[in-house]
Parts: structure tokens; sequence; C-alpha cells
């Protein structure tokens, strides 16, 4: 069950995210190769970002999912992400930051 946390400095009162939620949830769906009924979706805007310097159009996103991570999918996730998130804010890919985290990844505690 893949989770997406996205926050932004872009102002979304007013804004219809149906769209963006509906693109974004396919995407992930897809290439982490989950059923999109699993898949959250987290949007915060509206909050303080300054990135480079300055306070222009900036998100930060990461994904927390139980198995189907693999380098290409990290790759796959970054490109269909920034694309998605340009279309629908104008934030241009290079004020994007994508942490991919995959739970399945994190070694077993030992027993005691």
């Amino acid at each position: 069950m893949p989770c997406l946390y996205i926050t932004t400095n872009v102002k979304l009162d007013g804004y219809n995210t149906d769209p963006f939620y509906s693109e974004v949830t396919k995407a992930v769906a897809s290439i982490v190769g989950r059923p999109e009924n699993l898949v959250m979706v987290v949007l915060k805007g509206s909050t303080e970002i300054v990135f480079g310097g300055n306070k222009e159009a900036a998100a930060y996103a990461e994904i927390v999912s139980m198995g189907g991570i693999t380098k290409q999918v990290k790759r796959n996730l970054i490109a269909a992400v920034g694309s998605i998130l340009h279309n629908h804010f104008s934030i241009h890919p290079t004020r994007f930051i994508f942490k991919v985290f995959d739970i399945n990844s994190l070694p077993l505690p030992s027993k005691l």
C-alpha cells in the first residue's frame, strides 16, 4: 500500500485538485504495481517553503511503500510525479525533491 505525501508552497484554496489526485493515483498504482484502491495521496498546500533561497513554486514529496520499489521504479516515480506537479501546479521539476522509502527494505529486528 503506497502512500504519497506532497507538501507545496502553492496556494491550493479554490483550486480543483480532483484531476491531480486522479492522475497521480493512477501513475503511482501503475508504476509501483499496486491497485489504485490501495494508493493513498496526501496533498498539503500553502506551506512556507524556501528552496534555493527563494519562495518560487516548490514541493517536497515522499512515498512510503510496502515493497514494489526498485531503482527503475524510483526513477519512474520521480519523473511521473514531477511531471504531474509541473502540469497541475507549475512546479518546475528542478524545484521538487522526492524521497522514496520502501518499508520492506528495513532490516528485521533481532529476537531478544
